[in-house]
């Protein structure tokens, strides 16, 4: 990779980070100068980056006035809710007892673990560690696809998750309490208790209010 590939990749998944994970909130006009400045690059791999980032959908580029942050539209979050729900549940319900049985003890750990980063107000932490809680569903099928069609939708489940920061350290006890039942349904092999617990939570993690915007 040479040096103005590796700036523009650079520029990129910093770009990128910062629309993820809440630096630059929906609704944010982003300039390239200020870019350039703040990830230390010239402005063409800035250019290059935002252009990249358009064509996926976190961006409008406004000529000569910046590149505009999108949300994700109501639509667009009725539809991660429910392939999420359609992913999850598939994988639970398919998961073997030897599977189910080794799921429930890791996951118990990461439960531990979510608490800890409520305890410190760790946002960050907590999303980090409840992405890789829900991908363990699907993952338990032993279906690659599956997991690969999991995996693409981690990046709007992230943004959802770093724009209801709020929302989640207030529900705290109630999101752990959900996951406690989500693994507890898993280990005694309640396909059906696990989809109806796993359908309410999402509607509770995913409710409005938050302004949404652009993307569907």
């Amino acid at each position: 990779m040479d040096g103005s590939a590796s700036a523009a990749e650079r520029a990129y998944q910093a770009i990128r980070d910062g629309i993820l994970n809440g630096v630059h909130p929906a609704g944010t006009m982003l300039g390239e100068e200020a870019l350039a400045t703040e990830i230390g690059v010239s402005r063409t791999p800035v250019r290059s980056a935002l252009s990249r980032l358009q064509d996926e959908g976190w961006i409008v580029i406004y000529p000569k006035r910046g590149a505009l942050v999108q949300g994700l539209s109501e639509r667009a979050v009725a539809d991660l809710e429910d392939a999420r729900l359609m992913l999850e549940s598939t994988g639970a319900s398919r998961a073997s007892p030897e599977v189910r049985d080794e799921l429930a003890e890791r996951l118990r750990n990461s439960i531990a673990a979510q608490r800890e980063a409520f305890r410190t107000r760790d946002v960050r932490r907590f999303i980090e560690l409840t992405i890789g809680f829900h991908r363990a569903f699907v993952e338990a099928a032993g279906n690659a696809i599956l997991l690969e069609l999991n995996d693409r939708l981690a990046d709007r489940q992230r943004f959802l998750l770093f724009s209801k920061g709020d929302r989640l350290l207030a529900r705290c006890d109630d999101i752990v309490a959900e996951h406690e039942e989500l693994v507890e349904r898993l280990r005694t092999g309640d396909a059906a208790g696990f989809t109806d617990a796993l359908r309410q939570h999402l509607a509770d993690n995913y409710a409005p209010p938050t302004a949404t915007m652009g993307r569907s």
